[in-house]
């Protein structure tokens, strides 16, 4: 079994509201896939009563299952995750795929299921997919919660919203508008077709853009790296080639928009074609100070993971159940209220740029 030590943030996230991919027996980041397990079948989450006052219970032990392991953003979330596990006295580890597709997490959560697990937080590749072997773990007593990217409501418990979805679909365009003088044609270079997050960002990002002052942008094509650093590269280079007068990109994943980044830094397009998106600001910093990206946005992934931690161990003492209205503290991050479709929302992303860059270090 290999658990990894948690990552500890050096800089507080100034205009955050809070301070925004091993199993014994199993895998680990590297290790092959799991078999899947022949889990009983599921059953409705428990409809048990919350009890606010009671205290975390000891020794809980929660797992990461991230869309796909070695992903710079998923290893800062769950790092955040493990440490908020320690904090209360439990046990957190991450396992997970090496690839993003629709079923790849099937088998992990078969697993950690038959290893009775107290929680699994899951950020999923497919918002259905996962469901049948999610109903399996629920119905043998396991706390779900989703981060990241959701899955179907009655696959989880609670879903841990990193910001708005709204807000962010709005301000990625917002951003690229103003980088572009609201001209030009635009492409968004996503993460998977069957991503719940990046789905529901761009159905807003096209909403925004039904707006008059957007009447000269046009998005051309919505184009998909799979959070795969060389299809994403590739997929940068094939949007170049197809549209040569495209204005710009919005990149709504760490793996794409690095991807991009860095093929249009060494390319006649540097500067010309403006990039924005999600990213953090270690993995984007050089790209800010070259010219490559004049400004993007992110919460704190470490804070993320955080509190999801929090929120699983909640439900797994009793604290909470999902229900709208309900209430549990998360650690150094403060009190929190659980919003209508079981959903918890960390708080506003901040815009990153070439003033305040150097202000962060995730």
């Amino acid at each position: 079994m290999t658990t990894r030590t948690p990552w500890r943030p050096t800089a507080l996230l100034a205009g955050l509201v809070l301070l925004t991919a091993a199993c014994g027996g199993g895998t680990t980041r590297t290790d092959v896939q799991q078999q899947q397990s022949s889990a009983p079948a599921a059953t409705a989450a428990s409809s048990a009563a919350a009890n606010p006052n009671a205290p975390l219970k000891q020794g809980l032990k929660i797992a990461f299952l991230p869309k796909q392991v070695n992903n710079p953003y998923f290893t800062i979330a769950d790092d955040g995750g493990i440490e908020a596990a320690k904090e209360f006295g439990g046990e957190g580890k991450e396992v997970g795929p090496s690839d993003a597709s629709a079923s790849s997490q099937v088998s992990y959560i078969n697993t950690l299921t038959q290893q009775k697990q107290d929680a699994i937080v899951i950020s999923a590749n497919d918002p259905n997919a996962v469901v049948p072997a999610l109903k399996q773990a629920m119905a043998a007593g396991i706390k779900v919660v989703s981060y990241d990217s959701d899955t179907a409501a009655d696959g989880r418990h609670v879903f841990v919203n990193q910001a708005s979805a709204e807000d962010l679909g709005r301000t990625e365009v917002q951003l690229l508008a103003e980088q572009i003088g609201h001209k030009g044609k635009i492409a968004v270079l996503s993460a998977t077709p069957n991503a719940t997050n990046q789905n529901t960002w761009i159905e807003f990002m096209k909403d925004e853009l039904k707006k008059p002052e957007y009447k000269d942008m046009e998005l051309v094509k919505v184009a998909y790296g799979n959070d795969d650093d060389q299809k994403s590269f590739t997929e940068t280079q094939g949007l170049l080639r197809s549209y040569p007068d495209l204005a710009g990109i919005i990149s709504p994943t760490t793996v794409g928009i690095a991807a991009a980044a860095r093929y249009l830094s060494d390319s006649p397009y540097k500067g010309k074609v403006k990039l924005t998106g999600l990213g953090t600001p270690n993995q984007l910093r050089k790209f800010v100070k070259d010219g490559t990206i004049e400004a993007f946005e992110l919460w704190n992934p470490a804070d993320l993971g955080y509190l999801a931690s929090y929120a699983a161990a909640a439900l797994a003492s009793g604290q909470i159940t999902g229900a709208e209205g309900e209430k549990f503290k998360a650690g150094k991050l403060g009190d929190y209220t659980i919003g209508a479709k079981g959903e918890v929302l960390l708080g506003k992303p901040t815009v990153f740029n070439k003033d305040n860059i150097d202000d962060f270090d995730f």
